[in-house]
């Protein structure tokens, strides 16, 4: 299967302004990568007179053509090569035949996304994540040392518990839910699944009640079904290198102004401990936390471009 026939994320984009729809003419080249027998799934805007790449990472309610529609494609128009990739379990990917993925499986498939493209070409490389795909950046870059620019939608560090009680659907969840997935993760109840939305408030993953319904329609993302092994990792994972230690590349974060999943103070948690490279914040106005609206996504294009210039 791939996004030629799948249809939620046309539906999905269809609550996006005009200009950001991609159109069947013209639509990100697919390609495959066969990696630890999954056969990972990436969305490209390939282009070799780019300077610069830019990888998109999704969260846990996107998948990567939904990371093209908003940004992909926006960046590719503006002059670099983008790629966005479905990590396991997420879009287009197909998992290995009995493979239980984690989210360390997720930060070293995209370390090793780096050197598969750094091995093709010297071109710098970016990262963008979105949601718990800022996170991601921020461990991949720790573990691979090897880009030059991190920017998020949002840095939340599931470490915290403040992170975990405000992102978690309810307090029940992120008190009592977390713990157990740990203690399933050590089970044969590893491989038990539940709806990401019944583990985080997926209900403020768009501020449109219709744009809601359609997200939530899509099994590739939004609607996913994830593992106990997964839960646990996620929000158990520690970094090569703690935040006081990071010294990869300058971060920026762009936080949407209308974000009701994961407002700003929650990144600030994680931003003040950064003080070995620069980091900046732009505001998203009017934007919600996965942006449908302007001039939030203009802007969003606007701070990528000045920031990697």
């Amino acid at each position: 299967m791939d996004y030629k026939t799948q249809s939620n994320w046309r539906e999905i984009q269809a609550f996006l302004p005009k200009g950001f729809h991609l159109e069947p003419s013209y639509e990100p080249s697919e390609e495959w990568w066969e990696w630890r027998e999954h056969q990972i799934h990436l969305d490209c805007f390939r282009n070799p007179q780019a300077r610069v790449k830019v990888i998109l990472l999704h969260g846990v309610g996107t998948n990567g053509r939904q990371m093209s529609t908003i940004l992909g494609h926006p960046l590719f128009k503006r002059g670099f090569e983008t790629i966005a990739i479905d990590m396991p379990e997420y879009g287009m990917t197909q998992v290995a035949p009995g493979a239980l993925v984690t989210y360390d499986d997720w930060v070293q498939a995209g370390s090793d996304l780096i050197d598969l493209e750094l091995e093709k070409d010297d071109r710098p490389i970016v990262l963008y994540g979105l949601s718990a795909g800022g996170m991601l950046a921020v461990h991949i870059a720790a573990l691979n040392n090897k880009v030059t620019g991190i920017v998020g939608m949002a840095f939340l560090d599931q470490l915290e518990q403040q992170v975990r009680d405000e992102t978690a659907l309810n307090l029940f969840m992120s008190r009592i839910g977390v713990p157990l997935t740990h203690l399933a993760a050590k089970t044969p109840l590893k491989a038990l699944r539940m709806p990401m939305s019944l583990a985080s408030k997926m209900s403020a993953l768009v501020n449109n009640k219709e744009a809601l319904k359609a997200c939530l329609s899509d099994k590739t993302s939004a609607g996913k079904w994830v593992t106990m092994k997964f839960l646990s990792s996620l929000t158990a994972y520690k970094p090569v290198v703690e935040p006081e230690g990071f010294a990869v590349c300058p971060i920026l974060l762009t936080q949407p102004a209308k974000d009701s999943w994961t407002p700003l103070y929650l990144s600030e948690l994680f931003l003040r401990r950064i003080n070995r490279v620069p980091t900046k914040v732009v505001m998203l106005d009017n934007a919600g936390h996965y942006p449908l609206e302007q001039p939030g996504l203009t802007q969003m294009c606007d701070a990528v471009v000045e920031f990697i210039g």
